[in-house]
């Protein structure tokens, strides 16, 4: 990601305080949420009120979902369907539970989700081209913007890390 960072230049806008991509909810891998929850027990040593309020966040946000498209108990997505519809009507004007609502920085940006770690600059996985948070490469053409891309993870690691583990969930479902 450095790299695309690099490449961009002054059309990669995204800072700290910038959430508008932190907005309504997205499905994470069990690595994810792996990811997630070992990020809030750290979280959980080197400041355990900030913790508590990421955990109160993530426990709001699940109450405030009670047609959740999946097992409630466990926070696995269902994959039929009628689920993914019930998956798009959900209200899309809500933070991550896992963003501080006064500075608009992510608490757990270093155990931060693979889609947060790659959304805004111009990234591709595989021969499939990510998209682009749509504040950055104002001004720059198709091939510009091409010119910047760089492979989030040339070797399929993150594939083979899931180890054939396709069940998603939802960050407050992660950390509830």
């Amino acid at each position: 990601m450095a790299e695309a960072a690099r490449l961009s230049g002054s059309w990669l806008v995204c800072k700290p305080g910038c959430a508008q991509c932190c907005l309504g909810p997205f499905p994470i891998t069990q690595l994810d949420a792996r990811r997630l929850r070992e990020g809030l027990a750290n979280l959980e040593r080197r400041d355990p009120e900030r913790a508590a309020r990421v955990r109160a966040r993530s426990r709001e946000a699940v109450a405030r979902m009670p047609d959740f498209p999946g097992d409630l108990n466990t926070g696995i997505l269902a994959e039929d369907e009628e689920s993914e519809e019930r998956f798009a009507a959900l209200p899309d004007e809500e933070y991550c539970p896992v963003l501080d609502p006064d500075t608009l920085t992510c608490d757990l940006y270093e155990a931060r989700p693979i889609t947060c770690r790659i959304f805004g600059p111009a990234v591709r996985n595989g021969g499939d081209v990510l998209g682009v948070c749509e504040l950055n490469y104002q001004g720059a053409t198709d091939e510009q913007i091409a010119a910047c891309q760089v492979e989030v993870d040339p070797g399929g690691l993150e594939d083979q890390l899931l180890d054939g583990a396709r069940e998603q969930t939802m960050v407050a479902f992660a950390l509830r």
